[in-house]
């Protein structure tokens, strides 16, 4: 496996960082604060179109997937989003001056990415439990290539052990080089934030087989909002279903 392809593995190791944030009167406060500041700043610094906000929830329990392209895909979706939303950061963030602070306060659900994680799982399953909305990247990382990369079984895992709906988003425009390129000329860049109707994973009871038919459900329903050009591995996928659905229209004329 390439090191491209392969996903990464915390070198970083703080087990006593991964929990479940509570959400007390105080976090609830700074969390509408840093929604209001954000899509303050978002708008005046990005030019945001938005295609099925009627499917964006109020509550939960949710599982918000999305592909990853850029720092700002977290800050976007925070914006656009009607509520706050729990997230999952990878655990060298937290040692960031000011960022790992302000998302320390904000409540980031810390993960060790390439790792098994039972903390983590732990405390995604509780949030959801709690009726709360979380937010996942089933990529495992942001992408090195600019579009879509192989999904992970995670994202399918929990959706399937906690039984809670899947809210498709689809991304594009926040590719760190567009974006940083774009501040220093003192551009708004285009991006494009799509949300697809939510759905529940098909269980079977054969868990693995759940598991990998669901990645690909997710990562499918994430592609086919996507421009051909960002679908990356799911590119030939979406172009056979659509070749499949042209043939099937000629047919039945």
């Amino acid at each position: 496996m390439s090191q491209k392809t392969k996903k990464p593995i915390n070198e970083v190791y703080r087990p006593e960082l991964i929990r479940l944030p509570k959400i007390n009167w105080l976090r609830q406060n700074f969390r509408w604060v840093m929604k209001s500041v954000i899509w303050v700043i978002v708008h005046l610094l990005l030019k945001i179109r938005v295609n099925g906000d009627k499917y964006l929830p109020e509550k939960g329990p949710v599982l918000m997937v999305s592909n990853h392209l850029g720092d700002a895909d977290g800050i976007v979706g925070l914006a656009v989003a009607k509520v706050p939303f729990d997230v999952m950061g990878k655990v060298e963030l937290y040692d960031i001056p000011v960022l790992g602070r302000i998302m320390e306060w904000y409540g980031t659900i810390w993960v060790h990415r390439g790792r098994p994680d039972r903390r983590a799982l732990r405390a995604v399953f509780n949030g959801l439990a709690e009726g709360r909305m979380i937010a996942i990247a089933p990529e495992g990382r942001e992408s090195v290539s600019g579009a879509l990369e192989q999904g992970t079984g995670g994202a399918a895992y929990i959706a399937i052990k906690a039984n809670v709906p899947v809210l498709p988003v689809a991304v594009t425009g926040t590719e760190n080089k567009r974006i940083y390129r774009n501040l220093k000329n003192r551009k708004r860049t285009q991006v494009t934030f799509t949300i697809g109707p939510p759905f529940r994973l098909q269980q079977t009871g054969e868990l693995r087989s759940d598991i990998e038919k669901g990645t690909h459900t997710i990562m499918r329903a994430i592609a086919q909002m996507l421009p051909p050009e960002f679908q990356g591995v799911y590119r030939d996928t979406m172009e056979k279903e659509n070749d499949r659905r042209q043939h099937g229209k000629t047919t039945s004329k």
